[in-house]
């Protein structure tokens, strides 16, 4: 296959999957929560919509992450303007940001890709494979519930 057509075929992708992320999405919390003028420091930044019941996994990791997460990103993983990006947001959808992420960025860290707010430190307090996996599903839970999977 000619390298021109390869090389533009990758651009054209590039720019799509940029378009594609760009883009608010249609209700629930794929959208931004919305603004009559500048946010307040700290106001939610997405509209969550929380499901009825949660499982038992979902249930002991939204006590993980009240505990551990809540602080930057919110209430319901809302996010808060001027300090952390809601996590229910297609942004973070599976297939864009897989488990594992959710998990280095809790223990390592992760430099701002997405969002202006500058780069997250490793959560402060150490977090056990079973609480990730806790919260991680409690925030998948989240997801789905606004129609992100």
């Amino acid at each position: 296959m000619n390298k021109g057509l390869i090389g533009a075929l990758a651009v054209a992708a590039i720019a799509a999957a940029g378009w594609y992320w760009s883009q608010d999405g249609i209700g629930g919390a794929t959208s931004l929560a919305p603004q009559s003028g500048p946010a307040a420091q700290g106001a939610p930044m997405a509209q969550v919509v929380v499901p009825a019941e949660f499982s038992p996994q979902a249930q002991q990791g939204e006590v993980y992450y009240t505990a551990a997460c809540a602080s930057c990103h919110g209430t319901n993983a809302a996010g808060q303007e001027g300090i952390a990006p809601p996590l229910v947001h297609r942004i973070y959808e599976p297939s864009h940001h897989g488990d594992m992420a959710f998990v280095l960025a809790a223990r390592n860290g992760v430099r701002a890709h997405h969002w202006p707010f500058g780069d997250m430190p490793p959560v402060g307090q150490p977090l056990t494979d079973g609480e990730l996996a806790a919260i991680i599903a409690y925030v998948r839970e989240l997801q789905r519930a606004n129609g992100i999977s």
